[in-house]
């Protein structure tokens, strides 16, 4: 399926690993021109030169903190600045969750997941409005529909309200707006945690990864890259008709029905 990304610009926070990164690659493969914005200035724009290098797209690489406003605008700028525009906006840059959050953290989590994802909303949602035409996609997660951590809930369930909000605010403009719930990822972070878990209790990864995939329906753990193709057709002209909802990308939590 041709997802008619050739030509579209778009900037991935969070893109030097894990989902971001796959988000970035995907995109690039379908030839769109992508911005990789991260903290780490080296690590970025290595990571955009790979990719580069790979897709044969134009990537480059944006050190910016999301939490910041002043660094936020520094960013849009510079991405408008090298790709000419931006017409789609991935979410991604939030602190990795390698396990429950501590409660102590929710208001730092809300600058950098809910507030972070806004300030980059509004830096590049206007130029998309005149131009008629936009998607943002946000990065929350399962934590949205499940106890287990207050914190990571918290923020999960406000990137889905802030996602509702800006998509009926801005759908008239030709933008649509969404967010995808991962469940259970392998990237890194995650491995490390099967890791630990392997160690305390004496088994093997792959036995690891068994039981925390234990409750997902299609027997494994999510690659990054599966994530990613969800992301890449929502980031396409293709995904019209779907509008301020939640796409589940957890290979299916078994038990609660959501309708």
């Amino acid at each position: 399926m041709d997802l008619r990304l050739t030509g579209r610009r778009a900037v991935v926070t969070g893109g030097s690993r894990g989902i971001g990164l796959a988000v970035a690659r995907a995109l690039a493969a379908e030839g769109a021109a992508v911005a990789l914005v991260a903290r780490d200035a080296q690590q970025v724009r290595d990571r955009a030169a790979q990719l580069s290098a790979e897709t044969g797209a134009r990537v480059i690489g944006i050190a910016a903190d999301t939490g910041d406003d002043a660094s936020v605008a520094a960013m849009a700028a510079d991405a408008v600045h090298a790709l000419g525009g931006v017409d789609i906006l991935v979410n991604n840059a939030a602190t990795t969750n390698p396990g429950a959050i501590p409660d102590d953290n929710l208001e730092a989590e809300i600058n950098i997941k809910v507030r972070g994802y806004l300030r980059c909303a509004r830096a590049f949602a206007p130029a998309m409005a005149q131009r008629g035409w936009g998607r943002i996609i946000n990065i929350g997660g399962v934590a949205a529909r499940q106890s287990g951590s207050v914190t990571g809930s918290i923020r999960n369930v406000a990137v889905a309200a802030m996602t509702k909000n800006l998509a009926d605010e801005l759908g008239a403009s030709g933008i649509n707006v969404t967010v995808v719930h991962p469940g259970g990822t392998r990237t890194e972070t995650m491995l490390g945690v099967a890791d630990r878990l392997a160690a305390a209790r004496g088994i093997t990864r792959k036995d690891a990864e068994e039981q925390m995939a234990a409750s997902v329906s299609i027997g494994r753990l999510v690659e990054p890259e599966e994530v990613a193709a969800v992301v890449a057709f929502l980031a396409s002209p293709l995904s019209v008709a779907i509008n301020g909802d939640a796409v589940i990308a957890s290979g299916g939590v078994k038990g609660p029905i959501h309708y």
